[in-house]
């Protein structure tokens, strides 16, 4: 791509101001995940041609693509001002699935609009994380425990939300960003300690009344102790294990894999024990590396950022992507206990995808070199 650095055209400017490793790492999962779509998605779309098939599969990388490089051309100013509207909006949309939403494996999690699903509680991860940031950035302003009530205030409300509806992963993975935003805002460390201690007990809590994370959490824990003898029906977390064996070092190839077929949602949960199988250890690591690179090469960014809203609102960002890149890899492996949760622009799903581009989109966009100022905020 040939853009003159005397180009002073939105284009040029975007061009000469992005971060263009992270843009190239991130459409490297984008290319990825359109090739596991269409390695896994096929068994769940029979009744279709297979151009259908094509079409169906690439559809949402396309759009996570667009919704990328749209959301890294926004001033910083407007994409605090969508960050607020959306978080209000998708607020809305999340209580809705508590009264309307379709029940899925226990959760009420979707809404059925014009036909597709939507998870509304996927986008309130990057929205909060921007939100939060402004609002603790006040502190120097209005003092940093009264920012840090005030940033408290949108988190209470997600997080209720999402316990009724339950989805306790998605919680955690809420409550870590925004612990480790309030920890780089200075707040104080004992009212840091305070807060995770407290969400450390709802986590007990959530153990002991909720069913199914106490049978995720027992079953996972068994699993370690006492592995399933042979002749016994291995559980999910076993064949994802087979598959990794299974696909050695350099994978069976594209669409050979075989244990995917006895795997839950192996286009989306267990994405990486079919990436281990086909494509084998080689490109296993390869997707963690530009996982690895893209979270390090964020926060070396940020080294040298002198404004705190961006400063916390790219951290958050950054928590929030290699967090839950972290917890699908990790429950993948038998790490950790099974959690419903993507792999970011790898798993299969619209409303994951489409989130997770716009937050990374956002983060380009805050970290764009903009001369001595950045745009649009003052």
């Amino acid at each position: 791509m040939e853009v003159s650095r005397t180009d002073t055209s939105l284009l040029g400017r975007w061009w000469w101001g992005v971060d263009r490793w992270t843009l190239a790492a991130l459409f490297a999962l984008l290319i990825a995940g359109s090739i596991m779509a269409l390695a896994t998605g096929g068994a769940r779309m029979r009744d279709l041609s297979a151009g259908a098939q094509v079409l169906r599969q690439l559809l949402f990388p396309a759009m996570a693509a667009a919704t990328l490089v749209v959301a890294s051309l926004l001033p910083v100013r407007w994409v605090v001002r969508l960050a607020f509207a959306g978080l209000v909006l998708f607020l809305a949309l999340t209580a809705a699935t508590l009264v309307v939403g379709t029940e899925i494996k226990g959760g009420r999690r979707w809404l059925h609009i014009a036909g597709q699903s939507l998870q509304p509680s996927e986008f309130l991860k990057p929205l909060l994380a921007v939100c939060c940031a402004w609002l603790l950035a006040l502190g120097p302003r209005i003092g940093r425990l009264a920012a840090f009530l005030l940033a408290l205030l949108p988190v209470a409300a997600a997080g209720l939300l999402l316990k009724l509806q339950p989805d306790v992963g998605m919680l955690a993975v809420v409550v870590a960003v925004f612990l480790a935003q309030v920890f780089m805002a200075g707040l104080p460390l004992w009212l840091v300690g305070v807060f995770a201690a407290g969400a450390a007990g709802v986590g007990v809590l959530a153990y002991l009344a909720l069913g199914h994370v106490r049978l995720r959490i027992d079953r996972w824990w068994h699993a370690i102790r006492h592995p399933e003898p042979p002749g016994v029906a291995p559980t999910q977390e076993e064949r994802s294990l087979q598959a990794f064996g299974h696909g050695g070092l350099w994978g069976q190839g594209p669409g050979e894999g075989r244990v995917k077929h006895h795997l839950p949602d192996a286009d989306a949960d267990f994405v990486f024990a079919v990436v281990g199988e086909e494509f084998g250890l080689v490109v296993c690591l390869g997707l963690i590396g530009i996982f690895a690179f893209i979270v390090l090469r964020g926060l070396l960014r940020l080294a040298e950022e002198r404004d705190l809203f961006v400063a916390l609102a790219a951290s958050g960002l950054l928590t929030q992507f290699g967090l839950q890149a972290f917890i699908n890899m990790g429950s993948t492996l038998r790490l950790i206990p099974t959690k419903g949760m993507t792999l970011p622009f790898i798993s299969h799903g619209g409303s994951s995808m489409l989130a997770i581009a716009a937050g990374m989109g956002m983060l380009l966009a805050l970290t764009r070199r903009r001369g001595l100022r950045r745009d649009g905020l003052a």
